[in-house]
């Protein structure tokens, strides 16, 4: 079941977003804007969410808030990763909430958190455990990232690459799951939080795991699960039948499915973190994917248990 749609990923990131195309994020606020409005017009009754902010910034939300973005969503997000990226410690999570709820009267979710296994997989158990009683009962839906590390073949996405040292590579560190499947010590403690925790994982086009993960997530004893599909791939050959495949797969979790990345011949930089060209084709893709999979006329679907063995 689909129960929330996210517009974009951390748009106030540059690694997501390119703020030398939109400096003050004029161009963003108008595709935001269109999207929230197409995806109403689909089904009003669907939440829809602005897309998690990298680093917590209360002065990005006023932004937004000025240029109408917040009367086009139902929920605000914010990611936090204090034990690897951020300049502030894991028991700061209250206040950091606090300070977006302090310009916005809308609910605030963690649509990720996670803690790396970089340095020792006892430093993210230890922060699985924390996490959860810092924010658990405190935002209305918290998302862990994520179910598997980053397989090392594939790219983070980020501005730097290895320039960035060991910045870079925590992202392939963050899963509860190692690349080859195998559970880290934080898997084992994962349904203690649960479902109260969710995860957030993103699944890459025809991505190899998701009939092993969506076992995982079951065993794990996961209710809500945030994915993504990517505008940028709905131009790839076999689009739709990728995402219907994704999409049946996750039918049994409550997801909240992010829309984001411009494809690079539709944005005004060849780069899937440009502006687009025309920000009304981004809505165009919005209302296509809300009605192909939650529109109110989709019928709930049977979970696939018969034909996905548990791990």
């Amino acid at each position: 079941m689909i129960e929330a749609i996210m517009i974009w990923n951390e748009p106030n990131n540059k690694s997501h977003w390119d703020p030398e195309i939109d400096p003050d994020w004029s161009r963003f606020a108008q595709m935001a804007i269109g999207a929230g409005k197409a995806i109403a017009q689909v089904n009003p009754s669907l939440p829809r969410v602005l897309g998690g902010i990298s680093p917590i910034d209360p002065a990005f939300i006023a932004n937004m808030t000025g240029k109408g973005v917040l009367d086009h969503v139902d929920a605000i997000a914010v990611h936090g990763f204090p034990l690897d990226w951020n300049l502030w410690q894991i028991d700061e999570w209250p206040a950091k909430i606090a300070e977006i709820r302090n310009v916005t009267s809308l609910p605030v979710w963690v649509s990720e958190v996670g803690v790396s296994s970089f340095g020792a997989e006892e430093v993210q158990a230890w922060g699985l455990d924390r996490t959860s009683e810092l924010l658990i009962g405190q935002s209305p839906r918290v998302h862990w990232y994520s179910l598997y590390d980053l397989p090392r073949a594939w790219p983070a996405t980020t501005r730097h690459k290895e320039a960035e040292g060991s910045s870079y590579y925590r992202h392939f560190s963050m899963g509860l799951l190692r690349e080859d499947g195998s559970p880290k010590i934080a898997a084992e403690r994962f349904p203690r939080h649960a479902p109260a925790l969710g995860i957030c994982q993103w699944f890459h086009f025809e991505d190899h795991r998701l009939d092993q993960g969506v076992a995982w997530l079951r065993r794990l004893g996961v209710r809500y699960l945030r994915t993504g599909l990517s505008w940028a791939d709905s131009f790839r050959p076999n689009a739709l039948a990728w995402f219907d495949r994704q999409m049946e797969a996750l039918s049994e979790f409550d997801v909240t499915l992010t829309y984001c990345f411009t494809p690079e011949h539709r944005g005004i930089a060849p780069h899937h973190t440009s502006a687009p060209q025309l920000p009304e084709e981004f809505a165009e893709f919005c209302a296509a994917m809300t009605h192909r999979y939650a529109s109110p006329h989709v019928k709930a679907r049977e979970p696939l248990a018969s034909a996905i063995p548990d791990p």
